[in-house]
């Protein structure tokens, strides 16, 4: 499974790329406004660090308007991915956009239909939000099990990109599910190494080493 960092604070994507675990950068309105950066300028920065897509968010509400600003993102690098929302406008844009060779990450997917939808026109990828529907009680891992088997059932190419991800038990069951990319937040990706045993069996080895009076340097 890929990881792409949900994020547009660049400090943080290049930790994890030099570690080589960024394969790819998903923005939207809202973290460009965190970065307090123009969205040209920092999504430039981030093309150009790192070799897979990065997703930039359209805002107008009409196919037309998505299609200029898809256009117009499409410009700031070859690796962006224009982030269009799943409204039957963003689905119009979508087909447009990908059918100029583009590509296209429709975002805001809460059913497997809509995902479907998304594949027959053509998206690069599919960004159901896990997150969002656990906060309604809903299973938003179901909807990631129902998608990865109609998309295998038929064979559409589009990936599905698990997203609104908030714990390290989402990367796991995304990726026991088969999503072919999870987007999370630097500081989930980061808790992935972290276990409490792991925590306890190094203070363990540290306290013996510290009786042996021993350096290895």
């Amino acid at each position: 499974m890929r990881f792409f960092i949900d994020t547009a604070d660049v400090d943080a994507i290049r930790e994890l790329n030099e570690l080589g675990m960024a394969d790819g950068v998903t923005t939207n309105p809202s973290l460009i406004m965190k970065s307090g950066r123009d969205i040209r300028e920092v999504t430039k920065e981030i093309c150009d660090m790192i070799d897979g897509p990065v997703s930039a968010e359209t805002i107008a509400p009409d196919s037309d308007g998505m299609i200029a600003e898809g256009r117009e993102l499409a410009a700031i690098a070859d690796n962006i991915a224009i982030k269009v929302p799943l409204t039957w406008d963003g689905l119009k844009a979508c087909k447009v956009l990908s059918g100029e060779g583009r590509m296209v990450n429709v975002t805001l997917c809460f059913s497997a239909n809509q995902a479907l939808l998304a594949a027959k026109t053509g998206a690069t990828f599919i960004s159901p939000f896990i997150g969002r529907l656990d906060d309604l009680n809903l299973d938003g891992m179901e909807l990631i099990a129902d998608i990865r088997q109609i998309y295998d059932n038929y064979g559409f190419d589009t990936q599905i990109l698990a997203a609104s991800i908030r714990t390290v038990n989402h990367m796991t069951e995304a990726a026991r599910i088969g999503a072919d990319v999870a987007t999370a937040p630097p500081g989930v990706i980061k808790k992935m190494a972290e276990h409490v045993l792991t925590d306890k069996g190094l203070a363990a080895f540290m306290r013996d080493w510290e009786t042996t009076g021993q350096t290895i340097l």
